[in-house]
């Protein structure tokens, strides 16, 4: 397949890279080693069938160690997305799914037909959906339990300090987001705090209006917690509540679960329990269920991992997840 390539060093994925122009090229860093990584390049092999502009390059991460620093890659199997020689995104673990989701997304632009105003469009569609996915909205680099900058740090513990309640979005596991949003707003730089859709600023605007006492009306007020998990639960269509995430389960009942939910290829999102103790606790008692993972459809209940399991060997996986059943 001319589209599907492998590069053994660093000039040849540089020169796979400029071959390829504006359209998109996905590398996947792997290791022979791992069994994921050879499900996955089954996964592009499909994907290159159907995306006959797009170059995907397979790279042995071990062996191309330049390349592999150079793209911080921890990981495998990793997925860097290029065009016009310029990252563009990027995809850590075996993922099916956002895998197909970002290579569609992706590869619209640079095509001959494609269309750039699309695209943007699009973007910009989505990144309205992203703020206006909590009242207060916080897009930091890393997470509220692990900030990746001082800036991230100092900003959530502003808004511990005030309990204001706000949900967050790593901009570190997304360069379209990254980039987009600074256009978007019209703010070059990062956290960035929305409230009600609305940019309220960066941390110097948090600052202020901390030290003026009106932070607190700023935000929205703290939410019960009952209020908390019907939002998360309803967050997406199919939501997985599981230790760890779709890239690096934490237990062996949500590596199995995250195994079932990929090979159904039926889009979903996760929530680490692991990560929100007043969530791990509440859940279990506002769904009277113990035991994690947890699977909700359309806000819905549907069990744990023996569940889905029964739900496989029955045929009926599938359509569950769909809502039509």
């Amino acid at each position: 397949m001319a589209n599907l390539v492998e590069a053994t060093s660093q000039q040849q994925f540089e020169d796979f890279l400029a071959k390829a122009g504006k359209c998109l090229s996905v590398v996947h860093f792997q290791a022979a080693w791992a069994p994921q990584c050879e499900q996955m390049n089954g996964v592009m092999a499909e994907l290159a069938k159907e995306h006959a502009h797009t170059t995907f390059v397979k790279l042995e991460a071990e062996a191309v160690p330049e390349v592999s620093e150079k793209y911080e890659i921890t990981s495998v199997p990793t997925f860097i997305f290029f065009k016009g020689g310029e990252k563009v995104d990027r995809l850590d673990g075996a993922n099916a799914p956002e895998l197909t989701k970002k290579v569609t997304r992706l590869a619209v632009t640079g095509i001959p037909g494609g269309s750039d105003d699309n695209s943007a469009t699009d973007l910009n569609q989505r990144l309205k959906k992203l703020i206006n996915a909590a009242p207060c909205m916080l897009f930091m680099k890393g997470s509220p339990q692990e900030p990746r900058c001082g800036f991230s740090r100092q900003i959530v513990a502003l808004l511990k300090t005030h309990n204001i309640q706000f949900s967050s979005f790593d901009i570190l596991s997304d360069e379209e987001v990254r980039q987009g949003l600074k256009t978007y707003s019209n703010w070059p730089t990062y956290p960035q705090l929305y409230a009600n859709g609305e940019l309220v600023g960066g941390l110097d605007i948090v600052k202020e209006l901390a030290e003026s006492g009106e932070l607190e009306n700023t935000c929205p007020k703290a939410v019960t917690l009952e209020h908390r998990l019907k939002t998360i639960i309803n967050r997406s269509p199919v939501m997985l509540f599981m230790k760890g995430n779709k890239e690096a389960a934490r237990c062996g009942f949500s590596r199995q679960t995250l195994e079932l939910m990929n090979a159904t290829g039926v889009d979903y999102d996760t929530f680490d329990i692991l990560q929100d103790e007043e969530v791990r606790q509440g859940l279990k008692t506002y769904s009277n269920w113990p035991t994690y993972p947890q699977l909700y459809v359309k806000g819905e209940l549907i069990g744990g991992l023996d569940i889905l399991k029964e739900l496989k060997e029955s045929g009926d996986l599938v359509s569950v997840l769909k809502g039509e059943s």
